[in-house]
């Protein structure tokens, strides 16, 4: 994998640039169909982490001019420090390593604390060029099911608005809190302004242990899910660390919803919790549809589970094939190559 994943690397980066090779990385049918080609079984949450870890290796930043840094589990805290030390010696300036590492913490707070679909990231790969272009490749697990965020720098207006370039999963789940929806943009900005009062103003919707749980707030029926709240009845509990978050929110006083996620400490519990305030007190619901683009299963005439993106798929086997057929690699690795991209097809 290590090996074919340099070549296939090295004829993209000679034919289309190492932007491309980027741009490529954040799309997931790209993603998906490189990972089946390096020989990984495509419907593993290995796809992900396997192929990540191959790259890592096979890319040396000296020769590509394309670095991969973090990984799965502890590795994934390392990615800062991996930033900090290629950029370097990519001669780029302080100011884009900032930006480097603002958007990979950035990238995984978001889908930790703004995107609560239940899957509990466990992996986070950020790959840039000595250009400055970036991407983020990571995953998170619920019980035995993956689901793959995607990111591209080239893509990004907002981190906290639309920021993915795809998010491929089994299933769409049924209740998800989506705060980077745009749907969610009235919820945001009453989120910001809750936390520009006195904090302690808050804490009469913050429910005690005695009170039930979030789920039972939600009516469900077959056409529709509503948020259905008694008046004056608290929310949700947040922890000690939690509170502390919020009044230094106050204190900081965020003049929007980025810098109000990128406070220390503000995370999964205090966006609901600011979710569900101001749709409370100020009728600003988020949005609770999943996001998922993508499916990990093949699309069909049917539509189901997607419509066939005919364009997508033959624009990726193209640059593929051409990659493969240019890469320094024996004939029988080539016919192996071709052949699996021929069943992912």
């Amino acid at each position: 994998m290590k090996r074919l994943g340099g070549a296939i690397t090295e004829v993209i980066v000679q034919e289309y640039g190492k932007q491309e090779f980027i741009r490529r990385i954040g799309d997931p049918f790209f993603f998906q169909a490189l990972s089946c080609v390096l020989g990984y079984d495509w419907h593993s949450s290995g796809t992900t982490t396997v192929t990540m870890g191959a790259l890592k290796e096979a890319l040396k930043p000296e020769k590509f001019g394309i670095a991969v840094c973090g990984g799965k589990g502890r590795a994934s805290k390392r990615a800062p420090d991996e930033i900090q030390k290629i950029a370097d010696d990519f001669s780029l300036g302080e100011k884009k390593i900032d930006e480097l590492i603002y958007g990979s913490k950035m990238s995984a707070k978001v889908d930790n604390a703004c995107v609560q679909d239940g899957y509990q990231l466990y992996h986070h790969t950020f790959v840039f060029s000595e250009d400055g272009d970036w991407g983020v490749i990571q995953q998170g697990m619920n019980g035995r099911l993956a689901r793959r965020y995607h990111w591209l720098s080239d893509g990004i207006k907002s981190f906290v608005e639309e920021p993915h370039s795809g998010i491929a999963g089994d299933r769409r789940e049924e209740v998800v809190l989506d705060m980077t929806a745009r749907e969610s943009d009235e919820a945001r900005s009453a989120s910001v302004d809750l936390v520009k009062e006195d904090p302690n103003k808050l804490m009469v919707y913050v429910r005690g242990e005695e009170q039930r749980s979030l789920d039972d707030y939600f009516g469900r029926s077959p056409q529709v899910l509503k948020l259905v709240m008694p008046t004056n009845h608290a929310i949700t509990d947040l922890t000690e660390r939690t509170v502390v978050a919020l009044r230094r929110a106050y204190e900081l006083q965020p003049e929007n919803y980025e810098e109000l996620v990128a406070i220390r400490g503000i995370g999964p519990k205090a966006v609901r919790a600011l979710a569900l305030i101001s749709d409370l007190i100020y009728g600003k619901p988020p949005s609770w549809r999943d996001p998922a683009k993508y499916s990990f299963a093949h699309g069909g005439k049917d539509g189901i589970p997607f419509p066939v993106d005919r364009p997508t798929y033959q624009r990726t086997t193209e640059i593929l094939e051409s990659a493969i057929d240019g890469a320094k690699i024996g004939q029988r690795d080539k016919l192996n190559a071709v052949r699996r991209l021929r069943e992912f097809i």
